[in-house]
């Protein structure tokens, strides 16, 4: 029953499939983190193509896991239909040298409408992916380590959805080191790095 989809001509295509499986599930237990939201596209040449040609794929319109989910879905499905009808039309399945990239090529259209559907029918998700900048104004959590001036440490902040996402954090001054544990305000961004000042009460005595 799984030999077709062991097969080594179809082996690639299945794994895709698996893939989607795995990554669905991890959704489903809310283990998927921030990586839906922290997706950022970045281009020195030409933005205006760049931005035509994530449209047209549909990236941006969901969080980005769930756009992989549906690309990874649909590569599967038109691979293992697409060697079927090699089989069926020259008597052998075509190599992964041509059917891999011919696949994931016209994969690619196909997902793009169909996040724009799925984006129609599930408005909310849309609203869920945010920019980075978006977080400058908040107050995140050093979640592991120390961090000085040009040594920034993991951080973890909250957004306006409620979905929590983990960056890199520095002080914007040179008097100041924030500790595990403490909070501190997010005032700009510098490349992937955040700057930040601390909210000042980590270090007063807490009265029980």
């Amino acid at each position: 029953m799984l030999d077709p989809f062991l097969a080594t001509e179809n082996v690639v295509f299945s794994a895709a499939l698996l893939l989607m499986l795995l990554i669905g599930a991890v959704q489903a237990v809310g283990l998927a983190g921030d990586l839906d939201s922290d997706l950022h596209a970045e281009a020195d040449g030409d933005v205006g193509f760049a931005d035509t040609l994530l449209a047209w794929a549909g990236i941006g319109r969901l969080p980005f896991l769930m756009w992989l989910v549906i690309f990874l879905a649909l590569f599967g499905a038109l691979g293992l239909g697409l060697q079927q009808l090699m089989a069926a039309l020259t008597g052998g399945p075509g190599t992964n040298l041509l059917m891999v990239p011919l696949t994931a090529i016209a994969a690619v259209p196909v997902t793009g409408a169909a996040t724009r559907l799925v984006a129609r029918i599930l408005p909310g998700l849309e609203t869920t992916a945010i920019e980075r900048d978006e977080l400058i104004g908040l107050y995140a959590e050093i979640s592991i380590g120390t961090a000085s001036v040009g040594n920034p440490a993991r951080a973890s902040v909250v957004d306006r959805h409620g979905q929590a996402h983990q960056i890199m954090v520095e002080p914007d001054s040179h008097d100041q080191r924030f500790q595990t544990g403490e909070k501190v305000l997010l005032v700009k961004i510098e490349g992937n790095i955040f700057k930040a000042f601390t909210r000042g009460d980590f270090y007063l005595p807490r009265l029980d």
